[in-house]
């Protein structure tokens, strides 16, 4: 179904439309139109499901990046929606992304970001992905890396808080080769919809100790803050209680060790 330009997709209907299993997409980076989606076989990535590759252990304890949870969302949707060699024309226009940062003011739609550093210790964004949140679902969108390993690190890291945070399912929305090898599985629509439905009947839990508007990141060297005007509820909970927990095993100094340890003892 196509829907004219009328300025951002108005926050209740993305959410409405999300929670029924449909999504909107444009043909082009430069489309003034959406058109909702509502895909035959859903790809999802089951959260006891990911598949932690020996090369992404080693990447992960070695810390190679720097981890964050909203600190650039902008920054990583337009990452998300710029040309790439050798892809087709982003589906992410101008207008999905003025709507997507409205959800994510409004506390509805996330970023994890994946941060180089070099010998001064100047930070380079180089991977992260972005989705919206609600209930014990996470919706993820579009990520993108411009280093080796720098996304599968976010998707890592986006998998562990999801864990803390209770989620039940993350929608990957359409299979790839790239999702595959990480442990997303096709299902039919039908099966999506009736775990959509399950995991949207409860609340988020508050991970104890989180605070209402906290949002962190985390590297080698430890946590950071990030401002965000997004609560802590799903996502950002859950990331905060990772560190947490890192912390609690003596790994605060690296907490991609932490990660790779309880992705690897389920995968």
């Amino acid at each position: 179904m196509l829907q004219t330009h009328s300025s951002i997709i108005p926050p209740d209907l993305l959410l409405r439309a999300y929670r029924a299993g449909i999504f909107p997409m444009a043909d082009s980076r430069d489309d003034p139109e959406i058109y909702w989606v509502e895909p035959r076989l859903r790809a999802i990535l089951p959260l006891d499901g990911f598949h932690c590759s020996h090369s992404l252990a080693r990447t992960l304890r070695r810390g190679r990046f720097v981890v964050t949870c909203n600190a650039a969302f902008d920054a990583v949707i337009d990452s998300c929606a710029a040309p790439r060699a050798g892809a087709q024309d982003s589906w992410i226009s101008q207008r999905i992304r003025d709507s997507y940062r409205t959800l994510h003011a409004m506390g509805h739609a996330h970023s994890i970001e994946t941060w180089a550093v070099d010998a001064q210790g100047e930070r380079a964004l180089v991977g992260g992905l972005y989705g919206v949140g609600f209930a014990r679902v996470f919706c993820g969108e579009s990520m993108f890396s411009r280093q080796s390993d720098a996304s599968k690190v976010a998707l890592a890291w986006l998998v562990a808080a999801l864990r803390r945070a209770g989620a039940m399912l993350l929608d990957c929305q359409f299979s790839t080769p790239h999702l595959a090898s990480l442990g997303a599985i096709e299902i039919p629509q039908a099966e999506y919809l009736a775990l959509l439905d399950e995991a949207g009947r409860y609340s988020v839990v508050r991970s104890p100790g989180v605070p209402p508007s906290s949002t962190t990141g985390a590297s080698s060297a430890g946590a950071v803050s990030s401002g965000s005007a997004a609560g802590a509820a799903g996502l950002p909970a859950g990331f905060a209680a990772l560190l947490a927990a890192a912390a609690e095993a003596g790994l605060s100094s690296s907490p991609g060790n932490f990660i790779a340890q309880s992705l690897t003892q389920t995968s």
